[in-house]
């Protein structure tokens, strides 16, 4: 006589318990769902950055522009016969200890000024900037004095100074070797860098620019401490690869010109480094970086395009073993 057996009990999660925990997840994804958004235009830069390029990248057939500025007049500081869209004014900036009082750098800021004779020079220090962040931008003073690191101020001091004042902002790094002026007659230009985006160190803008305006706007958005590095929180709170998912998630972008070589030649203007290029001796000091720069910085140079679809593969697969442990369940 065989033994007689009992069907095995099957486990079924309670319809109540999964739909409080669908309710948690949820109520999770809407509490963090500007910190998903920025995360996700902070890893999409690399998709969106070139999208509509030839509009927002200078050229010679799209813009009548010699990138090469070798039909420009050393000496031409306005963009006649063009309107001078960008005022006359330079910006350096010096906060901390700085490098205002350094004579070297004294010189290389000399240099700027010399090949702009009449227009107007700011160079801002700790009280002179304080000054102007709580008359202009009281708003964000009490997040721009608790900035982890100093570069921070800095950065977001260059997007408030070229908003209220318009003009060129410049680090104090760049000798000039000619004038701005054939640039004037564009409302925006930063050079490219590579391998996506653009750098901060040189921003020409229209007083009150748009999208001048947004960067200044977005701070408070992005101040966030990314991965709890120094790097990326500098560069993902104010720094290039902020400015330059703002410039790429803008609604129009064919007035914010990046400057860019040739094709024979891209990265004529890229100011990575010691570098020569058509306008600057880039002297590259870039004393901020940190321990983990070199870390970042190689994950950009050979994976930039590959993180955001390991990134993207990483929560697909994610899903779809949160989704096969569940029916097994079931």
């Amino acid at each position: 006589m065989g033994v007689k057996t009992l069907p095995s009990r099957v486990h079924r999660t309670h319809p109540g318990v999964l739909a409080a925990a669908l309710a948690l997840i949820l109520l999770g994804l809407w509490c963090a769902r500007d910190l998903l958004y920025e995360s996700y235009t902070l890893v999409a830069l690399p998709f969106f950055w070139k999208r509509h390029a030839r509009s927002f990248y200078l050229s010679a057939a799209h813009d009548g522009f010699d990138v090469t500025f070798a039909n420009y007049s050393a000496t031409q500081t306005s963009a006649a016969p063009f309107p001078d869209l960008v005022p006359p004014v330079l910006h350096h900036i010096s906060l901390g200890s700085g490098a205002a009082t350094h004579s070297k750098w004294t010189e290389v800021r000399q240099s700027c000024l010399d090949a702009h004779p009449g227009w107007d020079a700011f160079l801002w220090t700790d009280e002179t900037a304080d000054a102007l962040v709580a008359e202009h931008f009281p708003a964000l003073r009490d997040m721009w004095m608790a900035y982890r690191f100093p570069i921070q101020k800095i950065d977001a001091l260059r997007y408030m100074v070229l908003y209220h004042y318009g003009g060129v902002v410049l680090d104090m790094d760049l000798q000039c070797k000619r004038a701005f002026g054939p640039l004037r007659r564009f409302e925006f230009v930063a050079p490219a860098a590579h391998p996506t985006g653009f750098s901060i160190g040189f921003m020409m803008a229209s007083k009150g620019n748009e999208y001048v305006g947004r960067l200044v706007d977005s701070l408070r958005r992005y101040n966030r401490h990314w991965l709890g590095l120094p790097y990326p929180t500098v560069m993902f709170s104010t720094g290039c690869h902020y400015a330059s998912t703002i410039h790429a998630f803008h609604p129009n972008r064919t007035s914010l010109k990046i400057l860019a070589g040739p094709r024979s030649q891209p990265r004529m203007h890229n100011l990575n480094g010691p570098v020569s290029t058509p306008l600057f001796n880039h002297l590259g000091s870039s004393s901020w970086h940190s321990y983990d720069a070199a870390m970042i910085v190689g994950l950009g140079k050979h994976h930039g395009r590959k993180l955001p679809i390991v990134f993207g593969v990483g929560v697909a697969v994610g899903f779809l073993v949160i989704r096969r442990v569940r029916r097994r369940r079931g």
